[in-house]
């Protein structure tokens, strides 16, 4: 069985973001870029399956800029055996991703596409449910626990009311929560290996997909600085600032 993992090249978790001066977007400039931690985990559970013997291969594939070979080395480093960048240096929405990676799905014939259930740049949690719209496969989204069974996949998602097991035909699409699992660390020899894994590099036009946006962002601004608490002596001095300064009453 094919196992195909989606990852994002993202601004690094311990990096504070800064927004640019004139309001066009981040700050990029001499930031760290890493794997978006919901991809590591998509990229460890696809690399346990093989582990497990379940798969037989597991495809990496990101859609970004030329830079994005960095994090498909270290996805190679995570025990993945080869690497697909769409390369395109324009800022994709969920769909536009969503329509590349249906290309690749179409290209490479995997059984399982696993991938994180949302990247912590843009946190919209929307390219699996569109990948899988377009596939036409069955989806497992916020999966905690995932048990392939011959032509199936029993996926546990985190859901409000608890937790629920959903049975899914193969081919299917599954996106990962937190607690699926802890991605592995890349040991130095895997990491001198993955140097030589093969990464294949596509453009869009060649897959035959439009990437041209339906939006346009206007503007970015950074979030408003929490003013400081303070403490009220009474009930009736706590409705009284409510009412007259808050003005939510």
């Amino acid at each position: 069985m094919k196992v195909m993992a989606a990852v994002k090249r993202v601004v690094d978790y311990n990096v504070k973001v800064r927004v640019k001066a004139d309001g066009t977007g981040v700050d990029l400039a001499n930031v760290k870029m890493a794997l978006n931690p919901f991809c590591e985990i998509a990229v460890e559970e696809a690399v346990r399956l093989k582990e497990q013997g379940i798969a037989t291969e597991v495809v990496v594939v990101t859609v970004g800029p030329a830079s994005a070979q960095e994090q498909l080395r270290t996805a190679l480093a995570l025990g993945a055996d080869r690497a697909v960048l769409v390369e395109s240096a324009d800022e994709l929405g969920s769909l536009a991703v969503a329509k590349l990676l249906k290309a690749v799905v179409d290209k490479e014939q995997p059984q399982l596409v696993i991938l994180g259930k949302q990247a912590i740049d843009s946190d919209n949690n929307q390219t699996g449910q569109m990948l899988a719209a377009l596939t036409g496969f069955a989806q497992g989204t916020f999966a905690s626990r995932v048990e392939v069974a011959g032509d199936k996949v029993n996926v546990t998602r985190e859901i409000d009311g608890g937790l629920q097991t959903v049975a899914l035909n193969l081919p299917a699409i599954v996106t990962t929560d937190l607690r699926l699992n802890e991605p592995r660390y890349a040991s130095l020899p895997n990491i001198m290996k993955a140097k030589k894994k093969p990464l294949e590099t596509v453009a869009p036009d060649a897959l035959g997909v439009s990437t041209a946006s339906t939006s346009m962002t206007l503007k970015v601004e950074a979030p408003a600085a929490r003013s400081a608490g303070i403490k009220v002596k009474s009930v009736a001095e706590l409705v009284e600032k409510l009412k007259n300064e808050a003005k939510v009453i």
